[in-house]
């Protein structure tokens, strides 16, 4: 692995004060936990971050690639591909608990650093312009949209590297999520690190993934099988009735 502990410190305002702590994003429950918990451990090369829509998962994952000096729009580290904007509040300040490689990665210039962030909203347009540079075995604008998301994994995901996922599954079918499982297990035995939101439990089923589940408690780790997402999946398929029953009149 690359990185071991990921925590943050909160800012000071302009007269040394420091800043609100129920104002946004140092509110939200897993980010109140960078900062007072001291920091989210990784303890396997791949981590799973699980949870509903709006517990900070997504803002979680998008600082610590801001923080690695991956582009916050999408893509590989040394390049950017969105208009020039700053980072977030939470990802200027990430800081990191790095192994001896990832040490040497992190102080590293932006330009030999390795990883991707692909985030499910700006994906398409950032593989678009992976394309345009010769960076991908096809053009996205002629591929389906999951063909555009596999073949940025087989292409760039090949290296020990960094890398940040969000909600990848939004555009993968059951068979391309299999597919993802299988590279995201093998990146991880040859040296490379994956830090992945997702509501899937497919994906979390990766062997040997770290599952840490956000939410109103902050963050907690969980074994798959007592995942919420995984237990209302299961009696979904079961009996789709006994949740429809509750919507569909």
């Amino acid at each position: 692995m690359m990185i071991e502990r990921a925590y943050a410190h909160l800012p000071q305002g302009p007269g040394g004060e420091e800043w609100d702590r129920d104002a946004w994003p140092w509110s939200v429950p897993c980010v109140r936990q960078l900062l007072d918990d001291g920091g989210l451990r990784f303890t396997a090369p791949v981590t799973f971050l699980v949870g509903e829509n709006g517990s900070g998962k997504s803002t979680l994952v998008e600082a610590l690639a801001e923080g690695f000096g991956l582009d916050s729009y999408g893509g590989a580290a040394g390049y950017r591909y969105a208009t020039e904007r700053g980072k977030s509040e939470l990802g200027e300040r990430i800081r990191f608990d790095a192994t001896h490689s990832g040490r040497r990665m992190v102080r590293a210039p932006r330009s030999r650093r390795r990883g991707f962030f692909l985030r499910a909203e700006t994906a398409l347009e950032a593989l678009r312009r992976e394309g345009e540079g010769k960076g991908l075995s096809v053009r996205v604008d002629e591929v389906s949209h999951g063909e555009g998301f596999l073949a940025a994994f087989r292409d760039k995901f090949n290296e020990p590297g960094l890398y940040v996922m969000d909600e990848p599954e939004a555009a993968l079918s059951f068979a391309s999520c299999l597919q993802l499982v299988g590279l995201m297990h093998e990146l991880g035995r040859t040296g490379a690190q994956i830090v992945c939101a997702t509501h899937s439990p497919l994906l979390t089923a990766t062997p040997g993934a770290d599952i840490v589940e956000v939410g109103e408690h902050g963050m907690r780790r969980s074994e798959w099988k007592d995942l919420a997402v995984v237990d209302h999946w299961r009696r979904y398929l079961n009996d789709p009735h006994s949740y429809l029953r509750h919507i569909i009149d």
